[in-house]
């Protein structure tokens, strides 16, 4: 596979603008030092899709709208969906760069994360960027570039947060506002991860050597639920490789949800019950 290159230009002191929570990110003009220069970066974009026929297509003609500086391949995975996902999937790949991977049945949200994550990882070089996010057009793709920034900034993981200080929330039901946020409370107070807030959204930024690193740390056991609690489980097991982290607002569109949420509210509650139940892992040696 050829891996295309980008390069970031421009002043990465904007870059402050909106990152919160930084950890041990001081000087900006640093990092961008580094990064002005030339590098062969991709920006890999994992969607876990079940059902997503209808809102898979504005997400990736979104990404194709994305500035050129940003070399992107999307990489969809069709779990188990009954709405033809995959063919329109593969559609869009005759003129996009999407790969496809397909479950031949539903396995759920943890296993077609499970799936992007470890097809990218075997495929990244350690300096690109792993973006994780929703297939159903609730995140919108033209938030990357701020996610980058903040990579470039010095994080080796963002977080696009409903709590960071901009963030909107369009059309989130209350019940689902409050389990968010009841989720996040409870485990900041359990693991306390420096520069997160929001435990529970998707929608992030990853330094492609900070997974490769977890994958070969924990293996299979990286993503051990089968539930909508995975995302938190994520950052559960990358605080022991201590990375940097920060967040950027999040503009959440629920309003544009096609359906009714896949969620399970009471398996997804157990899910976040046990995983503060845990023991938090180890610190990376």
């Amino acid at each position: 596979m050829t891996r295309a290159n980008y390069t970031i230009t421009h002043t990465i002191a904007r870059a402050a603008v909106g990152v919160q929570g930084m950890q041990g990110v001081r000087d900006v003009q640093d990092p961008a030092r580094r990064w002005s220069k030339q590098r062969a970066v991709r920006v890999w974009v994992v969607l876990p899709a079940y059902n997503e026929a209808a809102s898979l297509p504005p997400v990736l003609e979104a990404l194709a709208r994305l500035p050129s500086a940003v070399a992107w391949r999307a990489v969809v995975v069709d779990d188990g969906s009954q709405d033809g996902t995959g063919d329109v999937a593969r559609q869009l790949a005759a003129r996009l760069p999407v790969d496809v991977l397909v479950h031949s049945h539903n396995r759920g949200l943890a296993a077609a994360l499970r799936t992007g994550l470890t097809h990218v990882c075997a495929r990244a070089a350690p300096e690109d960027v792993v973006v994780t996010m929703d297939a159903d057009n609730t995140h919108d793709p033209g938030q990357i570039p701020q996610l980058l920034e903040a990579v470039a900034a010095g994080a080796d993981l963002v977080v696009a947060s409903r709590y960071a200080r901009g963030a909107r929330q369009v059309g989130v039901p209350a019940h689902r506002a409050a389990l968010s946020a009841g989720v996040g409370w409870l485990l900041r107070l359990r693991f306390g991860l420096p520069g997160v807030r929001d435990y529970s959204c998707g929608y992030r930024a990853y330094r492609a050597r900070l997974l490769q690193a977890a994958l070969e740390r924990y293996g299979a056991q990286l993503i051990e639920t089968g539930g909508f609690d995975v995302a938190a489980e994520l950052l559960v097991k990358l605080a022991a490789l201590r990375p940097r982290a920060a967040e950027v607002p999040l503009v959440l569109r629920y309003d544009r949800k096609p359906g009714p949420s896949k969620m399970p509210t009471a398996r997804t509650i157990a899910g976040y019950l046990r995983l503060v139940a845990r023991r938090p892992p180890g610190p990376a040696p």
